[in-house]
Order: C-alpha cells, then sequence, then structure tokens
C-alpha cells in the first residue's frame, strides 16, 4: 500500500537497529523472496540497500510527483525515524549492471506491530485511528505496509506480482493476520476525486470489527456527491491502481480521507484481514511464494 508520507521528518536514518540479530536470522539473511524473470525480490540486508531504497523512493515521491522538500533534498533521500524499525521489501533487476543496490528498482515499506513500539506506534497513527482497531484485536498480529515505490519503466504487472510473492512470502514467515496501511489519491483537492470517493463510502467502507476512522482534526468526508450520480465503473477506473488493486483483494477502507499537504496527496485508509484474501488470489501469488516463507 502507498502510505502517506512523512510529516516534516528530515535526515535519513538508517541506523544499525534495523539489524537486530532476531529480525534477520529466521528468514532472511539476504534470501530470495521470491523471483520473476530477471526479477527478484528480498528484504534489504544492509545500509547501503536502504539507503538506494530511499534514494528510489527521493526520485518517484519528490522528483517525480512533486512531494514538498525539505532537509531530505540534502542527500536526496526520502527517510524519517520509522526506516530503521520497519523491514524494506527490495525488487531488484539481476540483469542490470552494476553493484546490487544499484539495481533496485521497487520497494515497499513493512512494519509489523512488535517492531512498531520502537518507534513509537504506527506511521499511520497520525493520519488514523489504527491503535484502537488493533486495540479491539488483542489476539491478531497487524502488519502495517507502506512506501510503496517502483520506478516508472518498470511499473508493469510482472513487477507487481514480484512484490507479492514476496510480501506474501513474509506474512506467511510472520503469520501476519492483518494488513494495513494508507493509499494515496493525488493532489490535495478530495472533490477532485468525488466520484471515487464517494464509491468507496458507499460500497467499500470497513464495516464493524474492522472499522478505523480518521482521526478528528484531520478528517475529510468522502461521500461527496450524490449516490445516484457515481458510476462504479467510471469510479473504479478513477482510482489509483493501488486502491483497486487491493480492493480486488478483499480490503475495506476506512471512514474519511485526510490531505498530506507535504506529498500533495489524499490519503485513505486500508484494511485488508489476510483471512478475507480471495482463494484464487492466494493459490496464485501462495504457490510460488510459499516456498520461500520457511
Amino acid at each position: 500500500m502507498q502510505t502517506a508520507m512523512p510529516q516534516g521528518e528530515s535526515r535519513p536514518t538508517t541506523g544499525t537497529a534495523l539489524f537486530r540479530g532476531e529480525k534477520v536470522a529466521g528468514m532472511l539473511e539476504g534470501a530470495s523472496l521470491g523471483r520473476i524473470g530477471s526479477l527478484e525480490v528480498r528484504l534489504a540486508r544492509n545500509e547501503a540497500e536502504i539507503a538506494a531504497a530511499q534514494e528510489v523512493r527521493y526520485r518517484v515521491f519528490y522528483d517525480e510527483l512533486g512531494a514538498r522538500q525539505g532537509l531530505q533534498a540534502l542527500d536526496r533521500r526520502d527517510a524519517d525515524r520509522f526506516d530503521p524499525v520497519c523491514d524494506h521489501l527490495l525488487v531488484f533487476d539481476t540483469a542490470l549492471p552494476g553493484p546490487e543496490h544499484r539495481r533496485i528498482v521497487g520497494t515497499y515499506r513493512l512494519l509489523r506491530q512488535e517492531s512498531a513500539a520502537a518507534a513509537g506506534g504506527f506511521y499511520s497513527d497520525d493520519e488514523f485511528h489504527l491503535t484502537r482497531l488493533i486495540g479491539r484485536h488483542p489476539d491478531l498480529r497487524f502488519l502495517e505496509l507502506g512506501r510503496s515505490c517502483v520506478l516508472p519503466e518498470y511499473r508493469s504487472k510482472r513487477t507487481i506480482e514480484a512484490l507479492w510473492q514476496g510480501i506474501w512470502a513474509y506474512i506467511n514467515h510472520y503469520e501476519i493476520d492483518v494488513m494495513t496501511g494508507c493509499a494515496s489519491f493525488p493532489g490535495t483537492v478530495p472533490a477532485i476525486h468525488a466520484e471515487a470517493l464517494t464509491y468507496l463510502a458507499h460500497h467499500c467502507l470497513a464495516m464493524p470489527p474492522w472499522d478505523v476512522r480518521a482521526v478528528a482534526h484531520r478528517y475529510c468526508a468522502m461521500d461527496l456527491m450524490p449516490l445516484e450520480a457515481v458510476g462504479a465503473r467510471a469510479a473504479i477506473a478513477a482510482m489509483p491502481p493501488l486502491v483497486k488493486g487491493y480492493l480486488r483483494l478483499g480490503a475495506r477502507i476506512g471512514d474519511g480521507c485526510v490531505i498530506d499537504h507535504d506529498f500533495a496527496t489524499v490519503d485513505v485508509f486500508v484494511v485488508l484481514p489476510v483471512a478475507a484474501i480471495e482463494t484464487r488470489y492466494i493459490n496464485y501469488y501462495g504457490g510460488e511464494a510459499q516456498r520461500f516463507a520457511a
């Protein structure tokens, strides 16, 4: 899920906390989590790879999409305080020349519930009441996904499938029950996306026990036009690919959207219990990825 972007964070923080032995020893140590053609997906295994992923994020979020630049511009990296406690899922094009960390073409940031405490909570807590949702499900394990980012020339079905092989192996290894995170519409005016947001509000809203609401001081209504004026096909076509992809998997959407002025996006919250993922997708991604999950 493409995350709501950082709020006023500054310099890259790639400290060694990321490489605590208990996080790496079980599944990782550079192990492949998926492979399609020349594309290979695995977790970052050193600081050079995290820094390279942050540079890819900067190229997309700042250079391409026009995020508000602050001190990040000094290093040309998109980085915040959550990076050291997250796992960084990376897609490499092994056919590219040069050192391995320069072959990164896509990335996803993964924050498990037990790691979030080290960062003082989840990234999405600034926009949505994620912690309240987790509190209602004390027996389930949550994973926050964010910073979805793929270089323009690699925005293809094959790259997305490679990422999902890695995610599926990851959630199986760590026995994740619920995936959450923010997804973004471009711009800072919800009304521009009125048809898509209204459709989400009426047809895709998370119901109890999975309902989540935007924090009060940032809440923006999603029900922006008469329902009878909303065309389902047009509304779905107007959604970002990430939102459509998660809806296909069985995800639901939180109540209210949030404007992120730093990154010029309108953010919605996505909730995806693993048990709700349609069987056909589990069969499709799980068959190949399962051998990487041990």
